[in-house]
């Protein structure tokens, strides 16, 4: 019997939310833009934020990374180096000796170049460092293999091609078994890297060329000093203790001048991801701020409806109360008219900010994650604001005296 009652008024509901469409439809779409920019603004941060633990992954895992400290320039000197030249190959095997919380350490150089191959040249950068250094770095071979430790030791002239080398300098041929010049110095292609995307600065990953390290060291580069090296801990919680201890062992290997900062920088990878989550965790709040301002005008807008509708009623309330209808179940029907409105205008920009996210992910650049938790939040959302909305017409409505509803024009 009751449940007969609530399907009745529910249509009745619906029948007069039509009757007025156009205002009704003006209250949807300002309470359904609201839940929309709000799942858009949800799935574009939570795509960044996806985007971001990619990049700084994509260094690795759980490393904390020595760089070079720039050079102080010398006036009247021609030619000097770009980076301090203190870093050797040994201060990573100090590291892993010294360090209780280092997993693993490679030294690495890094410095752009040009390759030339197949006819065909172009810019990329190469990378020369250890066989742990590829696990560490997280560098994985797609196709061909990796170089061993025995051609780490000999020196030999082999190559690693990233995707995207590999596709501008061979195009569709197999470059396995293939030559690459590096400046002037022939390699042998053995493996072509699998993807590894961008990094946090925006650096390609894919554009890079992997070679042994003593071999980038004496035979390209010409230089018994290393760009940076690379140290892995055991979990991300460690690695502020674990800078720690790398620094320790590289102010004693490396005692700074007076007066002169350090020849090396620190670079936490944890540190690094709370600062990008950090800034994304803004912009999301951001967001939040603008989807909860949106369903406040939302709210808004249902709550002057139904208080015209209260205003233009009168006369239907009084009749109802004539025939029987009790103040309770005058302010039923007009609560539940609100909530039906609020659940159509939260649904609706559900469904509108859901196409938003998938067109956005589609058509642009940005990476876009659908925020199903937030959908179902909207909705509730819109639900309890239009339930709260709806009480101050409720009782007005509830109020009126029959008498008096029935002489009113």
């Amino acid at each position: 019997m009751k449940s007969a009652r609530w399907l009745q008024e529910v249509r009745l509901s619906v029948e007069l939310l039509l009757a007025h469409r156009l205002r009704t439809a003006l209250c949807l779409s300002g309470l359904s833009v609201g839940v929309a920019a709000a799942m858009v603004m949800a799935a574009v941060t939570a795509g960044a934020e996806r985007r971001v633990v990619e990049r700084v992954r994509a260094l690795g895992s759980n490393l904390v990374i020595v760089q070079a400290a720039p050079a102080a320039r010398v006036a009247g000197r021609e030619r000097q180096a770009e980076v301090e030249t203190r870093l050797r190959p040994a201060d990573a095997e100090a590291i892993v000796l010294e360090s209780r919380r280092a997993r693993a350490a490679a030294a690495a150089v890094i410095r752009p170049v040009l390759a030339h191959a197949n006819g065909l040249r172009g810019n990329t950068v190469l990378l020369g460092t250890t066989v742990p250094g590829l696990g560490i770095r997280g560098i994985r071979v797609a196709g061909g293999r990796g170089f061993d430790e025995q051609e780490e030791r000999e020196q030999r002239r082999v190559a690693l091609l990233g995707r995207r080398v590999a596709g501008s300098l061979f195009g569709t041929l197999d470059p396995i078994g293939q030559r690459v010049n590096v400046g002037a110095v022939p390699f042998e292609v053995i493996g072509v890297l699998a993807p590894r995307g961008t990094d946090p600065g925006g650096t390609d990953l894919d554009n890079v060329i992997v070679t042994p390290l003593g071999t980038a060291m004496r035979r390209v580069f010409n230089i018994p000093y290393v760009h940076a090296v690379y140290v892995q801990g055991h979990s991300l919680g460690e690695l502020d203790a674990l800078a720690g201890e790398v620094r320790a062992v590289l102010e004693q290997r490396h005692p700074a001048a007076i007066g002169r900062p350090a020849p090396y920088q620190l670079q936490n990878q944890a540190v690094l991801l709370r600062t990008e989550r950090g800034t994304v965790r803004a912009l999301r709040n951001q967001s939040l701020a603008v989807g909860l301002l949106s369903l406040g005008l939302g709210g808004i807008g249902i709550l002057t409806m139904m208080l015209m509708a209260a205003r233009e009623r009168v006369r239907e309330v009084g009749l109802r109360r004539a025939v029987g209808a009790r103040a309770e179940d005058i302010r039923r029907q007009f609560l539940l008219e609100s909530a039906l409105l609020a659940a159509a205008g939260g649904s609706a920009g559900v469904v509108a900010g859901l196409l938003v996210a998938v067109v956005s992910a589609l058509v642009g650049s940005w990476e876009v994650v659908p925020p199903w938790r937030i959908a179902g939040l909207g909705v509730i959302l819109s639900l309890g604001l239009g339930l709260v909305s709806g009480i101050l017409p409720a009782l007005r409505a509830a109020r009126i005296e029959p008498a008096v509803a029935l002489r009113a024009r």
